[in-house]
């Protein structure tokens, strides 16, 4: 009986889970080594009065790092509950709290056009599927900068190479006005 009753609410359980749709990232998460994150900063131009969204922000060293450094507003997307608390622990103890949020979200739903800088670090196919939404919503003069992995087409203003990584850098263009 007890085992007939153990049997019943574990598929009890089960069949819980299974309503409730799971979301898992699109990428393992790989930390972006200190060095990467300084140099992604520096080569943005980040500055006063700039707000940077870092998407798929794992720990959140990239936002930390720049509200440390430059005081700026920063949000940290990433759809992995763990990555939020730690990116969280993150930010207190750098004494950041005041300046970067980090929320649990789907970076291909989240709205960041109030970005000036976006950061990524995420694969070839992700940055392709992501790019027509940045071009589209966010203000000419914003900044891309990526890890590791460009955009396709869209060639990049600036490649960096640092210990072995590639950092690329776009800023959105102003838009074309079609001609009357």
């Amino acid at each position: 009986m007890r085992l007939a009753l153990a049997a019943v609410l574990t598929i009890g359980a089960l069949s819980a889970r299974a309503q409730v749709p799971a979301t898992y990232p699109d990428v393992i998460y790989v930390p972006t080594p200190q060095a990467v994150v300084e140099k992604m900063l520096e080569i943005a131009k980040v500055g006063k009065g700039d707000v940077l969204y870092d998407l798929g922000s794992g720990d959140g060293r990239i936002p930390v790092a720049a509200a440390k450094r430059f005081g700026i507003r920063a949000v940290g997307i990433d759809i992995d509950p763990e990555r939020i608390r730690e990116a969280n622990q993150n930010a207190k103890k750098n004494g950041v709290t005041n300046l970067v949020q980090f929320r649990q979200e789907d970076l291909f739903k989240t709205n960041f056009s109030d970005a000036t800088v976006v950061t990524l670090y995420l694969l070839p196919d992700l940055n392709l599927k992501l790019r027509p939404r940045l071009l589209a919503e966010l203000k000419p003069g914003t900044r891309i900068v990526s890890h590791q992995f460009d955009m396709g087409k869209w060639k990049p203003d600036r490649t960096v190479e640092l210990n072995g990584r590639t950092i690329y850098l776009w800023t959105i263009p102003e838009r074309q006005t079609p001609p009357r």
